[in-house]
């Protein structure tokens, strides 16, 4: 499943450093300006201790974890909506992902440099949002004009976009993002995706702080949350470079050594790739047994056949039915037939939601 998070914000805030402590890419990571230019891909696992659990119990040959993808885009500046700094390359990139890791910096260092001279997270957020605000509203008003002759014409489709699109607009002029507008219902929520907004995607703010800042945060993390409260979005708060000092340690016991340490139950990295998972609308299934552990990627509502074709098409195509064993249940009574023979497994046909940690096994026919 190529779903996308990109990591964005302004120039020097930490971008490359999180997405060399997240990513199996390596992005350069230097103190100046536009030192990522070409976007890095990278692909993580999906930490997941309920995997890690399964595996204990069945003893599989392999054990294979969901994954997520990140990008690093470019810095973006001022005027990048004009083509300013690496502008159009930016937002042509941010385009094409799924959703948004925003990173904000919220500390201070007069080692580091800041492209605008001073700290202020709030102001940084803003300057990102404004700029693609601008790109939204451009594509918005060259949209609008088509559908609002299509809509007089009496095309019922092109007035639904149109009452859609004059809301998107009204947010947008009053420096709102997309993400802030309602969707009444699936057939608006399936026009927004249709129309690849920057504004209308998924955004978690990134609160990169000093060491000691990473269990409470600080004063610009607390402005930050002013700033997003009417917002739909997550706040996250690390420490890039204590998360790059953990990513250097190879020993997992010096590893949690060094998190209890700092106060921190889980490394904010972990906190991030799940984030990220989350933010795109994902969840996990499981197929267990002595051949293979694997947790496998599906999005939030899909239903059994959907999960099934996830693991070969053939399997959606000649689905038959699905036997679904709880999570909590395969942990309690160890073995399938444990399960079945306590009457706990489940029979779904083609209308069952996929239940986040469900253990699946398909029957299908072709």
């Amino acid at each position: 499943m190529s779903l996308k998070c990109g990591i964005v914000g302004l120039p020097n805030v930490g971008k490359s450093t999180l997405f060399n402590c997240v990513s199996s890419g390596k992005a350069q990571s230097a103190n100046f300006p536009f030192c990522t230019i070409e976007p890095n891909l990278g692909s993580t696992n999906v930490p997941d201790k309920r995997l890690e659990v399964l595996s204990d119990i069945c003893k599989p040959q392999r054990t294979i974890p969901a994954t997520v993808d990140i990008v690093d885009i470019a810095g973006l500046v001022k005027g990048a909506s004009r083509g300013e700094g690496l502008g159009n390359q930016f937002l042509a990139n941010i385009r094409e992902t799924d959703a948004i890791l925003h990173v904000l910096r919220c500390f201070d260092d007069g080692n580091v440099v800041h492209v605008d001279g001073s700290v202020d997270p709030v102001r940084d957020k803003e300057v990102v949002d404004t700029e693609l605000q601008i790109k939204d509203l451009e594509t918005v008003e060259a949209r609008l004009a088509k559908a609002q002759k299509a809509a007089k014409a009496g095309d019922k489709d092109a007035k639904k976009l149109t009452d859609l699109l004059l809301r998107y607009k009204a947010a947008l002029e009053q420096g709102k993002s997309c993400r802030s507008v309602k969707l009444l219902n699936d057939e608006e929520e399936s026009i927004a995706h249709d129309l690849f907004l920057l504004t209308s995607k998924p955004v978690m703010y990134v609160c990169n702080v000093d060491d000691a800042s990473a269990v409470n945060g600080n004063a610009y993390v607390d402005a930050v949350r002013e700033a997003v409260k009417d917002e739909n979005a997550e706040i996250l708060i690390i420490s890039a470079r204590t998360e790059s000092e953990i990513a250097e340690m190879e020993d997992y016991e010096d590893r949690q050594m060094f998190l209890q340490e700092m106060g921190l139950e889980e490394s904010g990295v972990v906190r991030l790739i799940q984030g990220a998972y989350h933010l795109l609308g994902l969840q996990t299934f499981f197929t267990a047994g002595s051949d293979e552990c694997r947790a496998w990627t599906i999005h939030k509502g899909d239903k059994a056949p959907k999960a099934a074709g996830v693991i070969h098409s053939d399997f959606e195509k000649g689905f038959i039915r699905a036997e679904v064993i709880k999570y909590e249940d395969f942990v309690n009574y160890k073995t399938e037939s444990a399960v079945r023979a306590a009457g706990k497994m489940g029979v779904e046909g083609k209308e069952y939601v996929v239940q986040d940690g469900d253990i699946m096994h398909f029957l299908f026919n072709v």
